[in-house]
């Protein structure tokens, strides 16, 4: 998906307008990788997706933040 972005610009740009691109959803497929660790690749893909939504902190927090303290 992040791939396709600007492509609809060139299409049309290199079309005169004419062409109008489609997309369909295909299938989800599982990443293979540890999403907590920023030195694997989907560890990368998830502390860049925590920057882009201006999260607290890019690094994934730790389970104790997340338990109930009472």
């Amino acid at each position: 998906m992040l791939e396709s972005f600007g492509f609809v610009a060139d299409l049309r740009a290199a079309t005169s307008g004419q062409a109008f691109p489609q997309c369909v959803f295909d299938h989800w497929a599982l990443m293979a990788g540890d999403a907590l660790d920023p030195c694997d690749k989907l560890g990368s893909l998830v502390c860049s997706i925590r920057k882009r939504k201006n999260c607290s902190s890019i690094e994934v927090p730790g389970l104790e933040k997340y338990y109930d303290k009472l």
